[in-house]
């Protein structure tokens, strides 16, 4: 697996057109994992042409790096309403590759990202209520205790959401993969800043079975179990 650094440099030596070829041979893909360290690198040097050339290839790792690329440059409404557009893409790991590109963000403009998640927590598109917990449920970026009550908000917000939802609804794939994030991002979220946040998990309504189910798979995980 080459360095960050050795992949930073070749890939600014190279036209934007052949940055799909080298990523999709050093992607680490067909495999369970993709390299993040290389989507890291080049989310961050992506131009426009970069881009546009990733999306354009077809290949689910290119786009994963684009879709981090606008992510990361979500602070523009032009590229936020493209990471929003790829937040509902079929595959996951595009959807992720939104997720990271945002946390990305986060590290350098926390204030942008908390303004970017809560707008998207509130979405009719599930995909993309999803894409704003995950990604603001990075304990990286929950070192405030603002940047906990702004997690904490998102989750309870989606979680509100997906009670509203018919239920026709709640067995569609959007539906069950937030509640999949929802099944662990509340404890981030939580531990956190634990005293506001246990108040607020405290007050969901666990008679719904969905609102159940997160509770129960969030009382599993140590980091909140400990604080129970």
């Amino acid at each position: 697996m080459r360095s960050a650094e050795s992949a930073s440099a070749e890939l600014r030596a190279m036209e934007p057109e052949l940055w799909p070829a080298y990523l999709s041979a050093r992607s680490g893909l067909p495999g369970p994992r993709a390299d993040l360290s290389l989507l890291t690198v080049a989310a961050r040097l992506a131009d426009g042409r970069a881009i546009e050339a990733m999306m354009s290839d077809g290949g689910e790792y290119p786009a994963m790096c684009a879709a981090a690329a606008l992510g990361l440059r979500a602070g523009s409404a032009e590229c936020e309403a493209g990471a929003r557009a790829l937040a509902t893409d079929d595959r996951w790991r595009v959807r992720e590759g939104v997720a990271i590109g945002l946390q990305l963000l986060g590290d350098d403009f926390p204030d942008v990202v908390r303004g970017i998640v809560r707008r998207w927590a509130d979405d009719p598109e599930l995909y993309v209520q999803r894409v704003a917990v995950v990604a603001i449920c990075e304990p990286r970026l929950l070192r405030t205790a603002p940047a906990a009550a702004v997690a904490v908000d998102v989750c309870r917000r989606c979680t509100r959401h997906l009670v509203a939802l018919p239920p026709a609804l709640r067995t569609s794939p959007a539906a069950r993969n937030l509640r999949q994030a929802l099944g662990y991002c509340w404890s981030i979220a939580v531990a956190a800043d634990p005293e506001p946040g246990l108040a607020a998990f405290r007050d969901l309504p666990t008679d719904d079975r969905d609102v159940e189910w997160i509770v129960t798979q969030n009382l599993r995980k140590k980091r909140l179990a400990a604080l129970m």
